[in-house]
């Protein structure tokens, strides 16, 4: 079903409790949570919900510690905006990898954004707070999606290689962003290779779901860093002339790593409200991302 994107998603933003968190199962593809659902009608945002309740401090969790924390079982119905019952259902999750702090960067106002537009245009619970986690920590399976970038200079420690291949083959499922070049492309593949040694890299056809779930994509579009743009009108840096969506799919067929490579989908995120970063930009990166969750969700 299709939902009109435009700078009107951020013009008035509600955050609020949610449901369910999903953990990761055991076997490849398993999660526990229910597929998201998408906002009634095809007249422009879905408007927040009336007489929702307020959010205060003492109602928004702390991140994984209120996953954890939380008493009893999961609730067996699906709690609703009018009464929350517990941690949020989704989390946007965003990996931390040694070493430096190029996991960090667009952080936290890419995530937070988003997330405020998510809401706005699917039925799910979504958590307002940035959720980063070490590739390594376990409770990693609790959080179904999972966003990194500044790959071109990352160098995975043993015990990350490890943490991301079961958290993949557990049913995880990897966004890649922002790299360009042949220099930084040859570096992630090095790194990535260290956790699927044996699994080949492809390229993602447009026929895939993932580019069908929400928003219909019928061209990769090529986002750049909003400095390059302002300064020179410039889309690519380095080498990385041409965009790409490339992935690494489980023994069943389910797309397990995304990479988004010569463009830089968080940086619309993080800078779609300002007067003159251009709508196509921040349009095509919403619905990208709004379509990698839905994916995340229901695969």
């Amino acid at each position: 079903m299709r939902v009109i994107l435009g700078l009107a998603a951020f013009a008035v933003v509600a955050l609020y409790a949610g449901a369910t968190t999903a953990t990761l199962g055991s076997g490849a593809g398993s999660t526990d949570a229910a597929p998201a659902r998408f906002a009634a009608g095809n007249e422009g945002l879905a408007s927040p919900t009336a007489g929702a309740p307020a959010v205060t401090a003492a109602s928004v969790p702390t991140l994984l510690s209120d996953v954890q924390q939380w008493p009893g079982p999961i609730p067996p119905v699906r709690p609703t905006l009018q009464s929350p019952g517990g941690p949020y259902e989704f989390y946007f999750t965003r990996g931390i990898f040694c070493c430096g702090r190029s996991w960090s960067t667009d952080w936290p106002k890419a995530d937070e954004q988003f997330m405020n537009v998510l809401t706005r245009l699917i039925d799910i619970n979504v958590s307002p707070l940035q959720n980063a986690i070490e590739l390594d920590d376990p409770n990693i399976r609790r959080f179904p999606f999972l966003y990194i970038l500044e790959v071109g200079g990352m160098s995975l420690t043993p015990s990350e290689v490890e943490g991301l291949r079961n958290y993949l083959l557990a049913g995880g499922f990897l966004v890649v962003d922002d790299f360009w070049g042949t220099r930084q492309w040859a570096n992630f593949q090095q790194e990535i290779r260290r956790v699927f040694p044996d699994r080949p890299i492809v390229e993602v056809p447009l026929s895939h779901p993932i580019f069908n779930l929400v928003y219909p994509i019928e061209e990769i579009l090529q986002i750049p860093a909003i400095n390059n743009w302002r300064s020179s009108r410039r889309t690519y840096e380095q080498d990385g002339y041409v965009p790409f969506v490339r992935g690494i799919f489980d023994d069943e067929g389910r797309l397990m790593v995304l990479i988004n490579g010569n463009t830089d989908l968080g940086d619309a995120w993080e800078w779609a409200e300002q007067p003159d970063y251009p709508l196509a930009f921040s349009t095509y990166a919403f619905r990208m991302g709004v379509n990698f969750i839905v994916y995340a969700m229901s695969y």
